[in-house]
């Protein structure tokens, strides 16, 4: 009977919107303990192995970590884009009126972060850091909201999931225009082909995933080696994967019930506990205050928020848009908080961001706090307004 008991309780942790977010927190926790211990050096030797294959012609021969950060990350921004478009066709995003909301609170609450850090950090070595406090960390900010359950209305939970889907659009743009190496254009243009190829199974109406799965696996690989982030082949073949704005289960809706479970349970944990596995030390802490950190911590804290908060009242005060059925803007002040989760997208940037590996180190551990700090601020302010509301 136990046993039972225990097999429904790991079922339903896995089956729960929050199980995704609790184990993300839970690889945080355990990455950051083993880097300061005994067991630091074991665990660096380990991300640092190289694994793959490479000759005069291939080369696809990497550390764990690389693997990791630039193959299974992958996966994640193709989960990401397959959650983009299904919104565009039949979702939050799929008509301008209901769109508008996330959409601008999203580029609000991008745009005012950036600029935080941009004046912070004018002229000095950091500034190029200007896109690490843009993100919202989706997992996580979905998994603090649910766990808040009937305490805030269920549009607010849709509305958060809006905004940080068009959040990490505006990433991966940022990423791609902004963040990428020195382009190699012969690789650009065979990964074009593959991208066209792709969009010509769509055009014929081919149906069966394989036809764009195989095509998706080449062009990271000639994007991988274009100088443009790999990650970004995800993306591109979402974006060609066939859907329906019908009930009928379509392709993408397939793969993406696919991907949903390894990439929530598997890839987002495995990338936060190898690139938060920080050793800490006296000038990080230091490096807080500095105006790279600061620059973090103040877009990410007041920055998201008051850029959500702000632009939510403009699209409304102008007729654009309304506001979320039983929200109010206690409501969406909350949702700005939780918005300051960047976690797993500002980490990604940070990597982009810095050669210095002090710099880089700073910039993870500046948003792992200022993320956990969101997610609290966000969380007991929602309850606090959800009990009050409750005594109304």
């Amino acid at each position: 009977m136990s046993k039972l008991i225990n097999l429904r309780s790991f079922k339903n942790f896995f089956e729960s919107s929050s199980g995704g977010g609790i184990l993300l927190f839970g690889c945080v926790v355990l990455a950051i303990i083993i880097a300061n211990s005994f067991y630091s050096d074991a665990l660096a030797n380990i991300l640092n192995t190289t694994i793959g294959f490479e000759n005069d012609t291939i080369h696809l021969k990497y550390s764990i970590k690389q693997w990791i950060d630039d193959g299974l990350m992958a996966i994640f921004f193709l989960l990401v884009g397959l959650e983009i478009k299904r919104e565009l066709v039949e979702g939050e995003l799929a008509s301008p009126k209901k769109a508008a909301l996330p959409i601008f609170a999203a580029i609000g609450g991008a745009l005012l972060p950036a600029g935080i850090y941009a004046a912070l950090n004018y002229g000095q070595a950091t500034a190029h850091g200007w896109g690490i406090p843009m993100a919202t960390d989706i997992a996580f900010a979905l998994a603090v909201i649910s766990l808040l359950g009937n305490r805030v209305p269920a549009s607010l939970k849709i509305f958060l999931a809006a905004l940080a889907i068009v959040d990490d659009l505006l990433a991966i743009l940022v990423i791609a225009l902004f963040y990428s190496s020195a382009l190699h254009y012969t690789y650009l243009l065979i990964a074009l082909g593959l991208f066209l190829l792709q969009l010509l199974f769509n055009k014929i109406g081919v149906k069966n995933l394989i036809f764009y799965i195989i095509p998706g696996i080449l062009m990271w690989y000639f994007i991988h080696h274009s100088g443009i982030h790999a990650t970004i082949a995800g993306v591109l073949t979402a974006m060609t994967i066939p859907t329906t704005p019908d009930d009928e289960e379509s392709p993408l809706e397939r793969l993406e019930h696919l991907l949903s479970k390894p990439v929530n349970f598997i890839i987002i944990p495995l990338f936060a506990f190898a690139n938060t596995a920080i050793v800490l030390h006296q000038e990080m802490i230091q490096g807080l205050t500095s105006s790279m950190g600061l620059g973090i911590i103040l877009g990410l804290l007041v920055g998201k928020s008051l850029g959500i908060l702000s632009t939510c009242w403009i699209c409304v005060k102008m007729g654009i848009s309304s506001l979320p059925e039983g929200a109010n803007w206690k409501h969406m002040f909350g949702v700005g908080l939780l918005g300051g989760i960047g976690f797993t997208m500002s980490i990604f940037v940070a990597m982009l961001s810095f050669d210095d590996a002090l710099h880089i180190e700073e910039a993870k551990l500046a948003v792992l706090l200022t993320s956990c700090a969101a997610g609290l601020l966000g969380y007991f302010y929602l309850a606090l307004l959800g009990k009050q509301n409750k005594q109304l």
